[in-house]
Formats: structure tokens, sequence, C-alpha cells
């Protein structure tokens, strides 16, 4: 059945931080691609989003910060919204969790839960600190993962590995409030009985959306094969919306139970009048972006909530998640600063919205995994958008200006070269509409670049330049051709590059575009004014990457000095067995790198007894041999000569391993006379 309408949510980023390239490409550039398609169409359409401000990490942060939790999400709300906005993300509502509404709206559907009985209670051990005089969110709980045993682990995910946890499984748990040893308490909290909706979560998923991405359809399966549990919606916490029972102080919404009703209150609060319509009509799809942390919560959990409640609530039609960016080979990381930020990004590439949306759309990972580098951004940048898009919508405008004074010229009898190419832009509107009605935007963008393809071939083998030198009717028509191709370009790219369209459709005099004009080949009247030529895209230097490139080297290196900490101390030795070594200072006459031999260095060391002495370091990854010519040194005078590449080395050079891994020669601060020794 055809509907009326379609309800596009996004999910609700944490306001505990700013976006980042992985918030955009998994969540917020598709749905954006998605929401401008159907508005060219037509269609009546609502883009509904805001920042999630509740939860454990905001309580965190505030308390590091020496804040209130309301003073974090108010910096970051916005700073998130006005980022969204500087990249064109076409919001209707982008609102808050910590809006009057939404506690209303949400105090009021779990309160209708409650009194329909949709609940179950029961008590539960969980982690207490005494020291603080409260439970440990499981956030607030760290220790050493029992997987790979990571020393840094939280009680719901170790992050090195990856691996879902609960607080109870961590060895050596410390509360992150006084780093003291929780001890176990009991507690009593509210669930949803998701094993109560199993069988229609059954139905609903693995027969009736089938055409759903594989791993969205995937991991729901997963899910129902395990079995759903009840699942609690109340936790101990003093941030968040209050659980409107009686006896329940000290306890709100668990904020997976909170957030999703943002959505309705955040439609509630755009159309206070008529938003049921956009969530209760049949006639209304729902389509829920998400990255696919996010599966589990709105295609089993979400869906159950909005089950119990009833009275005529819509399912989601489709929940197209995407998989995860990586950023330069390794996972984006908040915590580790291992990101490109887009409020950054928009200071230190501005007028390059467009560059963004358009790496991110053709490294979407829609399908599996995928990564993002500034190598690619450049030359994606260089070779795409400016040699093949830029470049033929540059050729078309110039050469009109040149041949006919900027206005467009009549065509006249077209000829096989003109229909075959004017008709291969109807064929690329018909795959492109295909592929965007199926969430396959990737795919969407490339045809749209072989548009432009088709026009730089175009005027390639019609050559109107050399044309015009005899036949200028022919050259009109070469040319109408070439702009019509232009201005379908306009129209193709407004879902994926809004300011370039706009820039586009602004120079051609177009004045309001829409979907069923794209493969038009009238869409610029003979004899329409063209505004001057502007070059819609400049190229990216090496020096703008190898500066991003420098900030992440730069977030890894303090990143590596804030986490390390020194190795423990080694078992206790006899006293005479260390006094055993030798150990001296001697002046570096010689160094050299050892042939075929990647790590080692060979030093000639003044020792003071008139005769060098010959000692092989594994030095040489982290030190040119000139440097060390002429420095003082510490080694080990009295450890018996091994060879080592064929060369004999007597003694051992004494070296520190620094945060980041790397050795730093010890010596001492003074000059002393070489063969000096250490004690």
């Amino acid at each position: 059945m055809e509907k009326k309408r379609t309800l596009v949510t996004t999910a609700l980023p944490y306001a505990n931080g700013p976006v980042h390239i992985g918030h955009l490409a998994g969540v917020y550039v598709p749905a954006d691609i998605y929401v401008r398609y159907l508005r060219l169409k037509g269609e009546d359409v609502l883009m509904i989003g805001g920042s999630d401000e509740h939860g454990v990490p905001i309580t965190i942060k505030a308390k590091r910060e020496g804040v209130t939790p309301q003073d974090i999400v108010d910096r970051y709300h916005s700073i998130i919204k006005d980022s969204m906005e500087g990249l064109g993300i076409s919001f209707d509502i982008y609102s808050r969790t910590t809006s009057d509404i939404h506690s209303q709206t949400a105090s009021e559907f779990f309160r209708h839960l409650y009194d329909k009985g949709e609940f179950i209670e029961k008590s539960s051990m969980q982690l207490y600190d005494e020291k603080a005089g409260q439970f440990l969110a499981d956030r607030y709980v760290t220790g050493e993962c029992p997987h790979c045993h990571n020393p840094h682990a939280y009680g719901d995910q170790c992050e090195k590995c990856g691996t879902s946890l609960s607080p109870n499984e961590l060895i050596n748990p410390k509360s992150a409030l006084t780093d003291t040893t929780p001890v176990l308490r009991e507690t009593f909290h509210w669930y949803l009985p998701l094993d109560k909706w199993q069988p229609k979560l059954e139905q609903w998923i693995l027969n009736d959306h089938k055409e759903w991405r594989p791993n969205v359809y995937g991991q729901c399966k997963s899910w129902l094969d395990m079995g759903l549990q009840p699942r609690a919606v109340s936790r101990d916490l003093d941030w968040g919306v209050p659980v409107p029972v009686e006896g329940a102080e000290g306890k709100v919404l668990y904020v997976w139970f909170d957030a999703p009703i943002g959505y309705i209150s955040n439609t509630k609060e755009l159309l206070p009048d008529s938003w049921e319509k956009w969530w209760k009509d049949p006639e209304t799809r729902i389509i829920n972006f998400i990255g696919k942390d996010n599966i589990v919560f709105h295609c089993i959990v979400f869906p159950a909530m909005l089950s119990a409640y009833g009275d005529g609530y819509q399912l989601p039609d489709n929940v197209p998640a995407n998989e995860f960016l990586n950023l330069e080979g390794d996972k984006i990381s908040t915590s580790r600063n291992w990101a490109v930020w887009l409020h950054e990004y928009l200071e230190e590439f501005p007028g390059k919205q467009d560059v963004l949306r358009y790496v991110l759309t053709a490294n979407a990972p829609e399908t599996k995994d995928n990564d993002f580098t500034w190598a690619d951004f450049q030359a994606r940048n260089n070779s795409e958008l400016v040699a093949i898009l830029g470049n033929f919508v540059n050729r078309a405008l110039v050469l009109t200006h040149k041949y006919f004074g900027g206005k467009v010229p009549a065509a006249g009898s077209l000829e096989q070269i003109d229909r075959e190419a004017l008709a291969e832009i109807g064929e690329l509107k018909g795959k492109m509409s295909a592929l965007l009605d199926e969430f396959h935007f990737r795919d969407a963008l490339k045809e749209a670049m072989n548009m432009a393809r088709c026009g730089n071939k175009y005027l390639q083998e019609t050559e109107p330049w050399k044309v015009a030198k005899s036949d200028m009717e022919r050259t009109a028509t070469i040319l109408n051709t070439a702009l019509q191709i232009t201005a379908n370009l306009a129209i193709a790219f407004e879902p994926f590059l809004p300011f370039m369209s706009k820039k586009l459709c602004g120079i051609l005099n177009i004045g309001n575009i829409d979907w069923q004009m794209l493969g038009g080949d009238a869409i610029l009247p003979a004899g329409a004014e063209i505004g001057q030529p502007e070059l819609l895209f400049e190229k990216i230097e090496d020096a703008a990457v190898s500066a991003q490139l420098a900030k992440l080297e730069a977030a890894k290196e303090a990143n590596a000095k804030a986490a390390w900490k020194p190795e423990p101390v080694a078992e206790d030795v006899d006293i005479d067995l260390f006094a055993k070594c030798d150990i001296r200072v001697g002046t570096v006459l010689e160094c050299q790198k050892v042939p075929k031999a990647d790590k080692l260095l060979q030093f000639k060391i003044d020792d003071g007894s008139g005769e060098p002495r010959t000692i092989v370091s594994g030095i040489a990854k982290y030190y040119e041999p000139e440097q060390l010519v002429g420095k003082q040194v510490c080694y080990i005078a009295n450890l018996p000569a091994r060879k080592l590449r064929g060369v004999e080395s007597c003694g051992m050079i004494l070296s520190a391993v620094n945060s980041d891994g790397s050795l730093t020669v010890i010596g001492p601060s003074a000059p002393v006379a070489p063969g000096s020794k250490v004690g």
C-alpha cells in the first residue's frame, strides 16, 4: 500500500561530546540524503532528531570536570546542533531529552505501561559504593576484562576487545567515583518482559521484513534465537527522568527506555496538534536511521515498548542501520580523541561541507565496516569532485559565455551522439531512484557522478571549441545539451551535495527544482541568462592533509602518555647479585647502522682503557647514528662478549622505555671521565 507520509528519525547522539565522522557516516548523512530525496519528490516527510541528554556518560563527564550534568548537556547540545546545521543536515526539529515536554512524555509513557501491568518488579544484587553511598551504574565500575585482561574495562563493555560485560564479571572491580572496592547490595527495579513480545517480534521481523539489510536482520535473528529476557527500565541514579511511582525516590528511567521516547516528544514539540498522525496513522511510514550498536534497541526493545503501550502506535517500516566507520585503520574512539570532529572540520575546511558529505557517502559502511583516511579524502576531492564534476560544469559554463554571451543557445537538430547523452541521463535517473528507494546511498552517489562522467565524455567527443571555428549552429546544439546535463547535475546531487546544488542552481538561474525534472532535456529554456562561472570545488593541498594527520598523531601521543603507567617492579634481587653488574660511562666515538639489521646500531665507545670498546644495541629505530656521536652513555661493562650479525658486542647500552614505547639512551647529566663507574 502506498503510504501518505514518511517519518524519519535519527539516533539521538549523547550530549557528552561533539559529533564525529563516525556518527555522520552511520546515521545523519544517509538520513539527510533520504529526506532530501523525498522532499524533491514532493512527498510529505519529517526528519526528527535531538540530543540524548541523560545517561551515565554525561554524569561521569560532569564529575570529572566538576560541573553539573546540565552544564555538560547545554554545552554539547549547542555544539552538536550548530555543527549539524553547518553540514546541512536538514532536521525539521532538533530538540533534546531534558525538555519539559520530553520529561512529561516519558513519564506518561512509563506510567501508562505501569498502570496496564506491563512491567514486572524484581530485586537483584548490584554493586554499591559504600564510601560514596550509592549504587554504581555500569560505567561507574572499572576493572580487568575477563576476556582480554585489559585492566581498564568498564562495567558494560571492554573498549579494547569490544566484549559486552556486566559489572559482576570484572576482575578486581573498582568504583570510578572513589577508587574503592564496591560491595554487592540488594535493590529493586521495574523490567519490561521482552519475552512476552517474542512471538510478535518474530513474526514482524523474521517473516514480514526479510527486505531489511542483512546486518540488521541477522542481528535481530540472533537475539530472537537466543530467547528474549526481561530488561530493566529503571536504575538507581540522580540524573534522568524520575520514575513516576511512589516509593521510587532515587530512581530514574533507564536511558535506553527514555531516549527513543524522545522521537515522540520531539514530534509533539514540533506539531503539538497533529503529532499523532505521524505515529499512529497506518498510512505513515516510520524509518529509523541508526548505527549498528543501536539495532537491538530500535528493532526489538522500542517496538516492544510501543506494542505494550498500544493505542495505535505504528512500528517502523525499515531500520537501515549502518556498520562502523574507522579512522586511518583504527576504531574511532572519543575517549582517545581518535576522531574527526564535525565542528572542528567546519572551522578548518570552510566552505567544504559537501566534500565531507561526498567522501562519507562514497565510503559509507552500509554492509560492513569501512575506513576513512585523509589521503582518500584528498584523492576523492581532487580526482572526482574537482576533475570530473567541477571540470565538466566549468567547461560548459565557460564555453557558453565565450560563444553565446552567457545565454542558453537554442538547440538545432540533435545528432545521435546528443540523443545518446541525454538518454543516458534519463537512464541514470531511473537507477538513482531505485537505489535511493532501497537505501543504497553509496551506489546512488556513483550514478550521480556517472552523469558528470557522461557530460565530460560528451564534451570530449563533440569538441565544441573546434566545431565553433566552422559551425556555430552545431556548437549551439552541443552546448545546449551540455547545459541540460549541467542542470540535471544540480538536481541529481541535491540530496548529496546541497551546497553545491544551491550554488549551481543560482548560476543557472533555476528556481525551484524537483525530482520529476531530473532526466529532462529542456530544463533550461533557450535564451535564459547564465551567471558567471564559479569554481564549485578547489583542490585540497598536501599541507591541509598533513595538518590533519599531525593532529591525529598528537592525539595518539597524548593518549599514550595519559594511559601510561610504569611496569610493576620486578621481584627482589640480592644486593650482592646487583653489585656484580659493572655499570660505567663511556663516550661515543663512532656509530653506524649494522648492515641488513634494521634495529641494530654499532658503537665504538671510549671506555677510558685506551682501546675503543664495540657494543651493538637495538635502538636504530629511535636514533640516527650521527645523533649519538660525542654523547656519553651508560653501559654494562662486564657482560660476556657475544656476536650479533657478525659483530662482537662487548657490553649493553642502557636505555629507558618511554610511555609511547620508544627508547631513550641513559647518560650522565654532566660530563664525566670515560670509564667512570656508576654506583
